[in-house]
Formats: structure tokens, sequence, C-alpha cells
């Protein structure tokens, strides 16, 4: 994945219809599924994070062309490359599947 801020910010813009300067996390994953990236605004500056794991693969929801609402626990989840797709959370709160295609 080659894409930086302006590109990705772009992919929210179009297809998500979302804001990327609105402070919400958007989070890309590569085609291989080992690198995923973070582009967030935090009112002063663009800020884009990078991970790639060296082993294993990234869990991502087998939903395409949305975008996914997630909590902050399956964020760490996901960043550490933990499975994090149950649905239902032990307090019986759903989760609302959205999810960008990779590319």
């Amino acid at each position: 994945m080659r894409r930086g801020f302006p590109s990705l910010a772009l992919q929210v813009q179009e297809v998500l219809r979302k804001d990327p300067l609105s402070g919400h996390l958007f989070v890309f994953r590569g085609r291989r599924s080992d690198l995923v990236k973070v582009i967030w605004h935090d009112g002063q500056g663009a800020c884009l994070f990078t991970k790639r794991l060296e082993r294993g693969k990234f869990v991502w929801p087998s939903v395409a062309g949305e975008a996914v609402t997630i909590s902050p626990a399956q964020m760490s989840y996901l960043l550490s490359g933990i499975d994090w797709r149950n649905r239902v959370s032990s307090k019986g709160w759903r989760v609302q599947w959205e999810a960008i295609p990779p590319g």
C-alpha cells in the first residue's frame, strides 16, 4: 500500500462520504493483510500511522464497501493482530459493520 494521507483521505470522502478531518480514526488494510494504515486529523494537522505485522495477518470483517464502527478495545485487538470480530460484547451491545475494501 503506497497511499499517504491525501489519497486515503480522498477515499474516505468518496467511498464513505465521511469527513476525514472530523477527528475520527480511519483504518486501511493492505492486500496481504499484514499492513494497516490509520489516518486521523487531530485539529492541528494530519496524522498517518502505519503498522506491519512480522507474523500473521490483521483480522478484518468480511463486509465490503462500507465503514466499520468498532470500540476502542476492538481497535486495540485489531492493531495487535487479535481476532476482534465477536459481534455481541459481554455487555450485550452489537457492533455495526462497515468496511472499506482493501486496495
